[in-house]
């Protein structure tokens, strides 16, 4: 994949939607098998408790708590930031797509690709702003 001279074609940009696309889901299978593999080694022996439920961690619901039991290499961090990178891939491709209608000055694409970037965002926010 050569990128042309002067301008970034629609081909081009395909491929390079495509890759990232590829990597961002390749990544996240990955992490989750990793992190899932790292769980049942430490946990895979006991006996769960199906008559009292217990909810994720308090440090498994916030982003930094996420990367640093990931970085802890605690298997439900692990999951969980797999489960993140699956979620930020297609919206790294908006984001990307916004910088590359830019490039080619499309504002029509640039203000479509912002609208939906920004019903991402206030979507993975929860409503709140």
């Amino acid at each position: 994949m050569v990128k042309p001279t002067g301008q970034w074609t629609d081909q081009y940009v395909d491929e390079l939607i495509g890759n990232l696309l590829r990597v961002g889901v390749t990544l996240a299978a990955a992490m989750v098998l990793f992190g899932g593999t790292v769980y049942l080694f430490r946990h895979g022996l006991e006996a769960p408790h199906y008559l009292v439920f217990v909810g994720e961690p308090a440090d498994l619901r916030s982003v930094s708590g996420i990367v640093r039991d990931a970085l802890a290499l605690r298997g439900r961090g692990l999951i969980q930031l797999g489960l993140l990178l699956l979620i930020a891939t297609p919206v790294a491709r908006v984001a990307f797509s916004v910088v590359v209608f830019v490039m080619q000055r499309d504002r029509l694409y640039v203000v479509v690709a912002l609208i939906v970037l920004a019903v991402l965002m206030y979507s993975l926010l929860g409503g709140r702003l």
